[in-house]
């Protein structure tokens, strides 16, 4: 077992002379240590978010408005500014490689930024022939392919408004995002292909389109077929036309984007991003915390319908090389993606925790990767051994950055920088202009203490509004509803004494035995160090200040059961590295955890389920990545 905090990694002085962080904090003549300058940035936002401007040399107007007026939830940014996120996005020499695309089927191609900016503006001109103008949506029903990169900077170039899902989702799911935003324009793929397989999806599509009543046009990307299925617009239709590339500068709160919450427990949240608060924040963190440049090949294993997919985007505002990839991260087997890293040269690679783990327990060693410098995990808490596994069998010099943050925000409010140290388990530290704290139920901040994490000052990226919420309401009581004035993220988070920072799950998926709380990835790091353990689910089922049961479902490797001998074994290690009360009353072998599309195991419904809440009514099927799971959990087990 691996210690919490363990030391694996750190930062030489070359390191840290080659920072980016180092040469802003050089420019500001600050020249202490990396908390110094974390609390200026959230003491003194005004000035942190304009140095963030002027230093990377926003290109847009700033206007003479104050910088940030009102307090969560209705702080205002940069007043009197205009801006273009893909007026920034597609800025630089037009020779560099801009953008790298492969697929599991050993595809490539590859874009230089003329190039890029060249598409952009045929499909921005196309989608002018089809009506659309500043504030309209173009929706897409799209895999990570060059094509959705290209329509959504066409897309922003106008002022208008982009939302995305990737092609596994069923119609229910999307027409319950789509149809929330009224579009004008929807992109579409006729099919995807994923783990060898082939899927069309143009009778999906149609049953889409019938169903969001404000549409005019439906643009095919030929992908198993060629040209349009019946009728609709075909991409070589859209983009046939030259013309000059224009930039549409709007308002800093202007709608760039509308991401959504993941809908498995009610219809999915509309989040709307501004053009501003993303330029800046991805200027920022990109650069800052993930230390990314010009010459620097940035790859995160996404979709379209997940935030990460927005941040991988986002590495074209730092002048990198953008990696997108289509297909599954294991075909033909777990060590794809640490192979097309090699090939391609990246230099910062990102995925989920989940893959980290699963290359782990394949016993995949990556070679090659001599260029690699980061690597970040995100979507869900990373163990100490997966930390540990990173620099014995991947790389030993990399920086790993184990990030966290949401969909809400469009980036991670604590994080890592090539400032410090790196210990197994431990998040190195609060990112740049997040006030993020901890939490008691009464409402204060708490230091080495479990608690909830909270935003305490307002961040550029927040949304500027729900969509269809006028009010704001829906907004509100979504972040604000238990600490007035604070945002609550709904996550448990211990803040240590240097800043560093461990995640331990969704605050509403607690487990209380005893008067003992205990944040469920905590459990899960036990559980999934077992060989024979492939996933794992824990539910306490008590409500109501009464202790109900402690239950444990697990996925099993290849050839394992759940002898008397493993049950045993699991037994003795929870009781000795938890609690003796976080012994589970059963466990039970279940054939998938159920997750989101994103990857995040689905606690909270099956906590419902195990209650007595109908499978049906439980969880949205078309939110899932895995629904036909869900019928093995029941109460009767």
């Amino acid at each position: 077992m691996v210690e919490e905090g363990a030391l694996l990694w750190e930062p030489t002085p070359d390191v840290v002379r080659a920072a980016r962080i180092t040469r802003y904090m050089e420019r500001l003549g600050r020249t202490g240590d990396y908390e110094d300058v974390w609390k200026w940035s959230v003491e003194s936002p005004a000035d942190f978010w304009t140095s963030i401007w002027d230093y990377f040399g926003v290109v847009g107007t700033r206007g003479d408005g104050p910088v940030i007026q009102g307090t969560m939830p209705d702080a205002e940014w940069f007043t009197g500014s205009a801006l273009n996120y893909a007026e920034n996005a597609l800025r630089g020499h037009p020779g560099r490689t801009a953008v790298i695309f492969r697929n599991e089927s050993g595809s490539r191609w590859q874009y230089s930024l003329g190039e890029l900016r060249e598409e952009v503006a045929r499909v921005r001109a196309g989608l002018v022939r089809l009506g659309v103008g500043r504030g309209d949506r173009v929706a897409a029903y799209v895999p990570n392919v060059p094509e959705a990169l290209i329509a959504f900077l066409a897309t922003a170039s106008l002022g208008a408004i982009w939302s995305s899902c990737s092609p596994d989702f069923g119609a229910p799911s999307v027409t319950d995002r789509f149809a929330q935003i009224e579009p004008k324009v929807l992109i579409a793929v006729d099919g995807y292909r994923y783990g060898g397989k082939a899927y069309d999806r143009s009778q999906v599509v149609r049953e889409i389109a019938g169903k969001l009543p404000t549409l005019e046009a439906t643009v095919w990307i030929p992908t198993l077929l060629e040209g349009a299925p019946g009728n609709g617009v075909s991409w070589d239709d859209l983009r046939a036309e030259t013309a000059p590339l224009e930039f549409e500068r709007v308002p800093f709160g202007h709608p760039l984007w509308v991401l959504y919450s993941s809908g498995t427990t009610g219809l999915p949240k509309p989040i709307v991003h501004g053009h501003g608060g993303i330029v800046l924040e991805h200027l920022k963190s990109l650069s800052f915390h993930q230390d990314l440049g010009e010459g620097d090949v940035f790859f995160w294993y996404t979709t379209t319908g997940w935030m990460m997919w927005n941040y991988l985007i986002g590495g074209l505002l730092v002048g990198s090389t953008v990696l997108l990839y289509d297909g599954s991260a294991a075909h033909p087997d777990t060590g794809a993606l640490w192979r097309v890293a090699a090939e391609e040269g990246v230099t910062y690679f990102g995925t989920g925790a989940p893959y980290i783990m699963a290359s782990m327990k394949a016993g995949v060693k990556p070679q090659g990767l001599d260029r690699l410098r980061g690597i970040g995990s995100t979507g869900s808490p990373l163990p100490p051994e997966g930390f540990a596994w990173v620099y014995s069998d991947v790389k030993p010099d990399v920086q790993l950055g184990s990030f966290s943050g949401g969909t809400d925000v469009c980036t991670g409010f604590v994080g890592a920088v090539p400032l410090l140290p790196i210990r197994a388990g431990v998040i190195p530290c609060r990112c740049l202009g997040a006030s993020v704290e901890s939490f008691d139920p009464a409402g204060a901040s708490i230091v080495g203490e479990v608690g909830e994490l909270v935003i305490t000052r307002p961040m550029p990226s927040m949304p500027v509004m729900f969509w269809n919420d006028p009010s704001g309401d829906r907004y509100r009581e979504s972040y604000f509803a238990d600490y007035p004035g604070v945002w609550r993220h709904g996550d448990w988070i211990k803040i240590l004494s240097d800043g560093g920072c461990v995640i331990y799950g969704r605050s509403d998926s607690t487990l209380n035995r005893g008067g003992v709380r205990m944040g469920t990835s905590e459990f899960y790091r036990v559980v999934e160090r077992f060989p024979e353990i492939a996933d794992s689910l824990v539910i306490d089922t008590g409500q109501l200040g009464q202790e109900g049961r402690l239950l444990l479902f697990v996925t099993l490797t290849e050839g394992a059961e759940l002898s008397d001998e493993l049950t045993s074994r699991l037994r003795t290690a929870l009781r000795t590295e938890l609690s003796p009360r976080h012994v589970p009353d059963e466990i039970h072998v279940v054939p998938g955890i159920p997750r989101t599309l994103s990857g995040k195991k689905l606690e909270v419904p099956v906590r419902k389920i195990l209650l007595g809440t109908p499978v049906e009514k439980a969880a949205n099927p078309d939110a899932m990545a895995n629904p036909e799971v869900l019928t093995h959990f029941t109460p009767q087990q």
